[in-house]
């Protein structure tokens, strides 16, 4: 990708990176001498992230979005574009969960899980496009997760994580002639925010509920978003560049 060695220049857009995944990624992007979007729902919640950027000597700017709004997409990017000129990667991390068992999950638990996790990447995807394909370069990174798999209670989740996979590799054979990589990540068990919280809803401790999770990994551990932020660097890398249409798990070897 047309960039100096250690990254500057690069503008990078990483949605849902308020906290958790997507905040590690835009500082670890940031690290790396990107000038790194930061999008949440509500600019203000996106204060946190672009303050920890900058105060490790990077560049940030918080943006308001909600990803499942085209309107709000397209006034976001119009702002980076505005504001940079360029993009050259897209970190599509917003999700949300609603977990319910589908005889009891009613209309709108489906859908805005839909809609931000499968039409949010959609939408991010599809504008960050239009600007990537005009410089012949470009990296969009997808989150999916090995919920993908099917978890009872999460019918509408690993819906959308797994069709996230077939949108990834469609999107690649799309992209490719255009300079543009397009390749998934699926988390294993990460501790975030999400899944403290997930471990509320259930009744269970939270040490418990990660322990029991850890034991299921080949590793011993459970995740850590920095795991997971070093993968989506690689990812967004110049030497990833043969690498596209791919869902990579980092499970630690779930079994």
């Amino acid at each position: 990708m047309s960039r100096t060695p250690d990254g500057t220049g690069t503008v990078a857009v990483v949605t849902g990176a308020a906290r958790g995944i997507g905040a590690a990624v835009a500082l670890r992007l940031a690290a790396g001498g990107a000038t790194v979007v930061v999008v949440d729902r509500e600019e203000r919640d996106t204060a946190g992230t672009v303050a920890a950027v900058r105060r490790a000597g990077g560049r940030a700017l918080g943006i308001g979005c909600d990803v499942a709004v085209a309107a709000e997409v397209r006034t976001a990017m119009l702002r980076i574009a505005a504001a940079y000129g360029r993009l050259d990667i897209l970190v599509n991390c917003a999700g949300v969960t609603r977990d319910r068992l589908l005889l009891a999950m009613d209309d709108p638990e489906w859908d805005t899980v839909l809609d931000v996790s499968l039409g949010g990447t959609m939408r991010w995807s599809l504008a960050a496009a239009e600007l990537m394909k005009h410089r012949g370069t470009g990296r969009i990174v997808t989150f999916s997760s090995v919920a993908a798999d099917g978890n009872p209670g999460q019918s509408n989740y690993a819906t959308a994580k797994a069709a996230l996979a077939g949108f990834t590799r469609a999107l690649a054979s799309e992209l490719g002639p255009h300079g543009i990589t397009v390749n998934a990540v699926a988390p294993g068990f990460v501790a975030t925010p999400m899944v403290a919280e997930l471990a509320d809803r259930l009744g269970v401790d939270r040490e418990a509920f990660l322990k029991e999770a850890a034991s299921h990994a080949a590793v011993g551990r459970v995740g850590t978003v920095d795991d997971i932020a070093a993968v989506v660097a690689f990812l967004t890398g110049r030497d990833s560049g043969y690498l596209t249409g791919q869902t990579v798990s980092v499970d630690g070897g779930r079994r």
